[in-house]
């Protein structure tokens, strides 16, 4: 575990809280599982560069996949 992963790991583990809040409160699945990927996405990726860029994607899924 480098630095810069903990800090990459604490920063889409708080944006994925902010969306999992809101689609919890709001009932809408896109955000709320978009929320849990993001919060669960550093523990099982290693790589730095993989985890930046799958951060980014589930980031962006909410915006252009709107149900």
């Amino acid at each position: 575990m480098s630095t810069s992963t903990l800090m990459w790991g604490m920063i889409f583990g708080s944006i994925g809280l902010g969306f999992f809040v809101y689609g919890k409160k709001q009932k809408v699945i896109i955000p709320l599982f978009s929320g849990i990927g993001l919060m669960v996405l550093p523990y099982f990726i290693s790589n730095i560069y993989i985890l930046v860029i799958s951060g980014i994607v589930l980031i962006a899924v909410p915006y252009f996949i709107r149900i």
